[in-house]
Formats: C-alpha cells, structure tokens, sequence
C-alpha cells in the first residue's frame, strides 16, 4: 500500500460518516508485449513483429497515445490498420471523465482481440506511479505520468532485447508535452507526423481530425461570426437572466432558420427564433446553446421561405436570401427573436451524405453535404475525392472557426453507392441514432450455454402450467412471440383468463454486459425487411420465444373473470408454459368463425374474442380514443428483396383480441407495482394535447358542418363516432387520422418523478409496459419491478433510485422516438423503390390540408402523403386565394377544401441521388390555364409532429 487517506463525509441524517481510501502499488502488472521475457504473462497482447511501417520510425514500436490524441483522434485509431497500442490506465480514466461516446467506442477497440490495443494499469505500478507535485495541475500531473509510463517502456522492453531497436513512440498533439518528452529522450511525434509517416496507409490521413492549430493556419480572411462567449460568462449571464439556455433545433426546410427550445418551467419565451447567419453563430442543430433576446422591436416572424443552401452562395447573395426571410406581418405573428452568443455542449456526431460536386476534381478541400439537412455542410480535406463521387460517406465535425462560412471536418468511412439498398439502410440506422452493431463476444458471454433446457430448480420457484392449452397469436413471420393466451372454464362458472410473457429477465440479469446493451439499445427496430435485435436472436427468436410445443419460461398474469369480463382477481406467476399453437391473426380468425372447429384451442380464442369485444366497448365507454394511421406492408420479392406491392395493412378482430388483453395485463401490471414501489415504478402516460392542438381538426370537422368537441378524451372519442357523411364512408377514417396528427407523444416516466400519470388515449389512471419484453427494454424493468413484488427474485440499488430510472426512462423514450423515425424512413425508401419500378402512377386521394399555395394529399390505397404546390419557379403564378377560418384554397376559380377528392400523378423524381424524392402532380380537377408540374415532394423523411398512438 503506498498511501491512505482518511476524510469525513456528513450523512443526510446530520451523523458524520469516516471514509478511508487506500491506494496499492503492484509489482506483479504485466507489461502485455511478447517480446518480453521478464514479464510473466500467459497471452500477451502486444505482438513481436508490429506491422505498421513508418518513414520515421524503421524500426518495430508500439504506439501510445496521450489523452487529446484518443479524444480527438479516435477515428483515427478505430482503422483496422492501427495495432498494437498500449492505452494507459491515466488515458482511459481521463477520457471516461471528457467523453462517454470515445470512452465507449475505445473500450470496443480494446476488446476486439485482432486489434492488439494494451490496457497498461500504471496507475497501480509501483515504477509507474506518480504523485501530483505542490502546484502542478492535474493536466501536467497526467501528462508526466503519461511520459513516465512511456519512458518506463522503452526501458523495459530495451532489457529483453538481444539487440536494441525496440522503439515506443509516443503520440501527442501538445506542443509542450512533445518538448518535455523529447527532453526526457523519448520518441514523440504528433499524431499527423505519424499518421503521414505510414507507408502503406495513406488514405489514413483523410480520417485525420484537424486541430485548432492547423484551423489557424488554414483559415484566413475577414472575420464572419462573433466570438463565443466563455462558459464561465454564460453560466453567469444564464443565473442572472442576461441569457437563456436551450437545444438549437434548426429548420430542416430553411438553413438561415432554427429556434431554441429553452430549458426550465417558464411558459414565457419557451421558444426563441433565431434568423440569420450571423445571428445562428455556428450553432448545430441539437448542440446546447445560450441565446441572448433581441429588443422587441427587432423581433420577427418565422419564414415561409423554402431555403436550401447550395454551397456556392457569395456574400451579397447571401444577404439577398436574409433580406427574403424579412416580410411585413401582423404583430400577433412576431415571435421572441434572439442571437446565439455562445456554446454550452457541441452535440456533434459522425453524419452521413456525400461529397458536393466539384468543380476542380485535383482539389483537396471540399464541401460534404449532409443527409440531415438541419447539418450545414462541412469542408474537408480529402485526396480520394474522384472514388468518392457518388458514394455515401460519413465525416465527422472537428471545428468552426469564426472566419469560416462552414464548420472543418473529416471523412471517417465510406459507407457504399448512395441508392443501394445496403447502404440506404445503413445511412438510415446511423441517421437516427439505431444501435446496429453485431452484438460483441462481452455480450454473448452471458447468454446461457447450449443446449438449453428447464431444471428442477427452475421448477421450484414457478407454476407448472404445461398443462393448460396456451396459444399465440402474431402477425405472419413472427419469431420473436412475446406472448400467449389462454381462456378456459372455471367450475364456479367463471372464467379463468391468462396472458404469459417471455420471462425474459430470467436470461438477461442487472448490470451485466448483456443487461447493459439491451438497456442502451431499448428497443427493437422494424424494418421494411430486417429487425434490428434489441437482445441476441438466441435470445429474441429461440429460447424467451414461446414458441408452439416447446417448454418456455413465462410470466404469467391471470384474471378470475366473469362473462361481463369484470375482474373477479388477479395474481400474477412466473410460469412454465408449453403453447399448443403459434398463429397469425388470419389463422386465430378462421378457427373463430368456422363452426366446425370445436377443439380446445379454438373455444378458448372464441371465450377470448367474446370477453376482448366486452372490454373495448368498456374502454370506449370510459373515453378511449380509436384513432387511425395509414399503415402500409409491402410485398418483397424472394430474389431481389424489392417491394413488388405494397397494400394498407387490414386489420382483423383478433388483432383487436390480443390488444384488448394486453392493454388488460399492462394495466394490472401498472397497478401492482405502484402499489408496492410509489416511488420508484416505470410507468407510461400519455399527456393530454393543448388546446391549441385541435385547431386544425376542429376547423377540418366544420367544413362538413360537423362540431368536434376536445374538452375530454370522452367528448372526442364520442364526437369522432357521430362524425359521419352520407355517401362518404372513407370520412371518419380522415378525421381519425388528423386527430392522431393532435396527439402528444406518450413517454416513459418514474412515478417518483412526476405527479401526472394519466394515459389519454387510453383513458386509464395508470398504465405500463410488461407485454414485450423481447423487443422493449422498459419491459424487462417492470418483470422485475414485478418479481420483487411477488418475491419472485431479488432487488438491487439501481431498481430502487428513482434518478437512475428516470434517466433510464430518458433514453428508452429516445430510443423509442429514434426507432419510429428509422421505421418510417425505411418505408418512405421502400416507397421510392416501388414507384421506381412502377413508373408514373395515377391515383385518388383525399385532401388532408389545405395550405396558402398548396394542398396535402394521403393517398389511401398506398398509405403514401404529398403536397402538391400551385407555384412554379419557372412558371407565371397563378391567382391564389386562402381562407384561413374554414380552410379554403381558390386557384383561378377551382376552389379545394379539406376532404375533397382529388386524382393525382405519382412518380419519382431521382435527379437529386441524396434526397430522392416522390412528386405528386394534380390530374382532377383540371384547373384551366394552370399545368402542374409535379414539383412537390411526399413526406418522404420522418416528421416529429406525426406521433403514432400506440399502446
């Protein structure tokens, strides 16, 4: 031991806690390289012939990076071409402590066996070990123990080389260490030094991120932004009120437009406009800002112009395009103006596009222009421009100097042809955040060993029911079934109703790697033709999959329920289940109504259906909305994976059966353990709209002269039912579809942490998720919220602290909202697919809003929804005129409201290979005098206001 330290700590009880730690050195600690002999080590890491070959280093070295060189240079260091580097235990603490995403991703490098990454604890070496001096910073404290660990390893391996010519290099970009290392007789270079150095790597320096220094020398000219302000200003300016603190959201339709959602409880100025470059200071949309309010008089707006930056705009120009955002508007309309004056939190990520073509093929500096168009474009500086043209890439932010129209970055990797159908889906997964890696051997160690069967032990803890004939009922191609019913006679004449769920927190138990990664993934992801697992397919399609005729562990919830399907009582099990059937929704249907199918299975569906029609009506009764959303299933081609037809999903009675009961189990479950837990339950509500929020329906309803009430979910839900047409059978199902457009998004929550725990939607006081927890994290949560209620398993700190769960809820409803967003842009390009094959379509449709210059049109037959726009830039504007109160749009003398029919051109317009697009042109009616070109674009990209109401 080489020292002990021994402080107090007050407990929140006022008591006086005495806390001792001790900090022991180790002789023991291996040096991890096979060229040593001193080291007694069983597999070392670090391998005798390192393959790197350097113009400045010809002899074999290991590299060992410094703090800044992993933080910024860990693109760099993640090319399979970089090995055999020793990551000290002072790097990795103090990239833990910078950043969680490199800390994560340097981790992986270091597990991946093949890479040969060392992880030297010199903290705990007794060579290696320092102590901080009298008045030196913790920085120069790590740098010297960085140096000392360097020197000791040039030392060390020189001991057990028979001739000498073993170099360690160190690697740092800090012009001071590189000095003092120099000093010291080490050999250090900057991490461009080296990286430039390799000779049979050389397109290794594209992935070079570039530092302030280099910025400097690169940038000239007259300065374009104000200087950000220090941290310690903004934190000042942000506790007097001088400035506000927000997330900058930027406009995906106009580049020179973004606002800030503040943060905090006032009402008043939640949200401020930001227009203009200068007033935008280098801001990237999701980075945390601080804005200072403009004066009232100098507040506008928000633009209807459609800007797109096109990379090439000079100076007058660009004010020319902000002179257009500024319009002559009523004051009702101005919105709380304001101008970035400072960064709080960059939150850059590695983005996805391609390169902007070039003018100069020979040049080095270009312009990469994002998928996202809320990302301005990023210069980089790259030597394989001509093989990058029409390639998808990613590039990385590294900087934005204030004399720079546009921020610096780098390319990071080259994902493929832009269209092809692998990289499409790649760039969709990375666009919205979807972890997709193939899950890592840390991760599939804790999956239990084939093969696999139930024990005695198992047994003893659960109750058998293999008995009773369970069955699942699933869309077709199901593997990953999550659940199970059964319905059978009690003698007391009752009915005994069961619903089992894969007892998957039996596989995955807390804090483990496996544990870990299903919490950060959170969710499973549906594709158009793929999932992305959220836990292993050993797990997801095989061992918690209650699958026909096999034994399966479950968690059981099972209702006594009389033929009014009122709850006699509840009890909740951990089960063993063996389902008699597995079936689609169609299969479970036909069994229903043939006649002449009197088995087991087919009474308990038809015992099933009966109750599940009892308790809708229940549930409608007491305000649960039915809501609609056009959903669409393609049919895909065996060979070529293409959709070959796509159709709006049908649903059928089971599909309602089974949501009924899981709905029923979600809500006992809700129950049970905010009984037992107040304080800590995962919970789920769903707030109900603003007001405001109906607008648009209410003002849809009254151009039929119908009156939709919204003071309650129970007056909406029965407004929408007497809301019908004569001779317009399609009209509810439109109205349904803007009133889902209303909804607010339901999230998880802590019940420790809030007070509002109701679900609109579903007009229930309390609600959860316990019916999936294949394909949702939060589900897991609550079988073990559950399990400890019941005494089924054991508790543990983090199920109990409400700040864990709360944050844990954060991500899972991220991950959720990611997920949506990554579902739909995977049917928006599977829709371009098809209209890609199809050619020009004419088809009818409905309008669904009607604009100032266009009309919204949902297209029912593929689910599929576009504007069509009566301005054209090359084209005489035609006369236009709107009616806001009951929305109207006259062009010429053809008047369009909401609901009207319509026949329209789709095609799809690829003359733009990033941002493919739908275009819809009006057939019927025939405006005289006005042709329509199909210059509009479907909603091909996923949009935040179109939450989906989900149970």
């Amino acid at each position: 031991m080489l020292k002990s330290k021994t402080f107090v700590k007050k407990t929140r009880s006022g008591g006086v806690m005495k806390i001792v730690r001790e900090h022991y050195l180790r002789d023991d600690i291996w040096c991890g390289s096979e060229v040593c002999d001193s080291c007694k080590q069983d597999s070392p890491v670090l391998q005798q012939d390192p393959c790197l070959e350097s113009s400045l280093c010809k002899c074999p070295h290991y590299i060992l990076p410094d703090t800044n060189v992993v933080l910024h240079q860990i693109d760099v260091l993640e090319d399979p071409a970089i090995t055999n580097v020793i990551i000290l235990q002072t790097v990795l603490q103090e990239a833990r402590h910078r950043s969680a995403p490199v800390y994560k991703r340097i981790k992986d490098v270091i597990h991946n066996v093949e890479r040969h990454f060392y992880t030297f604890t010199n903290e705990h070496h007794r060579e290696t070990y320092i102590e901080q001096a009298q008045g030196e910073s913790a920085n120069d404290r790590n740098d010297r123990a960085i140096r000392v660990a360097a020197k000791w390893y040039s030392e060390h391996l020189k001991k057990d080389q028979k001739e000498e010519g073993f170099q360690i290099i160190l690697l740092t970009n800090d012009k001071k260490n590189k000095e003092k290392a120099e000093e010291a007789g080490l050999v250090a270079y900057t991490c461009e030094e080296y990286i430039k150095s390799l000779v049979a790597n050389p397109e290794l320096v594209d992935r070079l991120a570039s530092t302030p220094d280099d910025v400097n020398e690169i940038e000239s000219g007259k300065i374009i932004f104000q200087e950000h302000l220090p941290l310690s200003k903004l934190q000042q300016g942000i506790k007097s009120g001088t400035y506000l603190q927000g997330t900058f959201r930027s406009n995906r339709d106009n580049y020179l437009e973004a606002t800030v959602w503040v943060h905090g409880d006032t009402e008043e100025n939640k949200e401020v406009l930001i227009q203009g470059l200068k007033n935008l200071n280098r801001a990237v949309h999701e980075d945390v800002v601080a804005v200072q309010l403009l004066p009232k008089d100098q507040w506008v707006a928000p633009s209807s112009v459609v800007l797109q930056d096109e990379g090439t705009t000079e100076d007058d120009e660009e004010e020319e395009k902000e002179n257009s955002l500024k319009s002559v508007v009523h004051e009702s309309m101005l919105k709380p103006t304001g101008k970035v004056v400072g960064i709080i939190k960059r939150n850059w990520r590695p983005y996805c596009g391609m390169l902007s073509k070039s003018q100069i093929k020979e040049a080095r500096k270009h312009l990469f222009t994002p998928a996202d168009r809320r990302i301005p474009r990023i210069r980089i500086e790259t030597r394989q421009a001509s093989t990058l043209e029409g390639q998808r890439i990613i590039v990385a932010i590294d900087g934005w100097p204030k004399n720079s129209r546009y921020p610096n970055g780098h390319f990071v990797r080259n994902l493929g042809i832009a269209g092809d159908k692998e990289t499409e889906t790649e760039v969709l997964l990375l666009e919205h955040d979807v972890p997709h890696q193939p899950f890592s051997q840390a991760v599939l160690s804790f999956l239990p060993k084939m093969p696999w069967s139930i024990t005695e032990e198992d047994f003893k803890s659960r109750t058998d029911l293999r008995h009773i004939d369970v069955c699942s009922v699933d869309p077709p191609g199901c593997t990953d079934i999550d659940d199970a019913l059964h319905c059978r006679d009690l003698e007391n004449g009752n009915l005994e109703v069961g619903v089992h769920i894969a007892d998957v927190s039996h596989f995955i138990r807390p804090g483990n790697a496996l544990d870990q990664e299903a919490a950060s993934r959170g969710t499973t992801v549906y594709l158009c033709e793929k999932r992305i697992d959220m836990v292993p397919e050993l797990l997801s399609s095989n061992l918690c999959s209650l699958r026909s005729n096999v034994e399966r562990l479950a968690f059981s919830c099972i209702w006594e329920i009389n033929h009014n399907a009122e709850i006699i009582n509840t009890r909740f099990t951990k089960s063993v289940i063996n389902s008699k059937a597995s079936l689609t929704y169609a299969e479970a249907q036909m069994r229903i109504d043939d006649t002449s199918m009197n088995d087991e299975i087919t009474r308990s569906l038809r015992g099933l259906n009966r109750l599940a029609k009892i308790l809708k009506k229940k549930r409608i009764e007491m305000g649960a909305l039915t809501l609609s959303s056009p959903e669409v299933r393609f049919h895909i081609d065996s060979e070529t994976h293409d959709p070959i037809d796509l159709q709006t999903k049908e649903l059928k009675e089971t599909n309602s059966m089974v949501e009924e009961f899981m709905l029923l189990a979600n809500i006992s479950v809700a129950k049970k353990i905010y009984e037992e837990f107040a304080e800590c339950a995962l919970l789920r509500k769903h707030p109900a709209p603003p007001p405001s929020n109906y607008d648009m329906l209410v003002k849809a309803a009254k151009s039929k002269d119908l009156d939709i009430r919204t003071d309650s979910a129970k007056a909406l839900a029965d407004s929408l039912d007497a809301a019908q047409v004569e001779g317009f059978p399609y009209f509810n199902t439109l109205l349904r579809i803007l009133a889902t457009r209303c909804m607010m998004q339901a999230v998880y929550f802590c019940s420790g942490m809030d007070t509002d725990f109701h679900h609109y939607g579903l007009a229930s006081p309390i609600y959860t998720h316990f019916t999936s927890p294949i394909r949702r994290y939060s589900d897991i949560i609550v079988h073990r919220l559950l399990a400890v209620s019941i005494g089924a398993d054991v508790t543990y700190p983090d199920l109990m602290d409400k700040h864990k769960q709360a944050a844990l809820c954060n991500n899972l409803n991220y991950r959720h909202k990611m997920s949506q967003y990554a579902q739909r842009s995977s049917v928006a390009f599977h829709t371009q697919l098809f209209f890609k094959s199809k050619g020009i379509i004419n088809e009818g449709g409905f309008i669904l809003f009607v604009k100032k210059n266009a009309i919204v049109v949902l297209i029912p037959k593929f689910g599929l929804e576009g504007t069509v726009f009566f301005e054209n830039r090359d084209k005489p504007s035609p006369r236009l005129s709107f009616k806001e109160e009951i929305p109207t749009l006259t062009v010429e003398d053809t008047v369009f409201r909401v609901f009207d029919k319509v026949k329209v051109t789709i095609s799809l317009d690829a003359s733009n290979v990033q941002h493919q697009k739908i275009r819809m042109s009006l057939v019927e009616p025939v405006i005289p005098g006005v042709s329509v070109s199909p210059q509009s674009n479907c909603n091909s990209e996923p949009d935040a206001k179109k939450p989906k109401l989900e149970s």
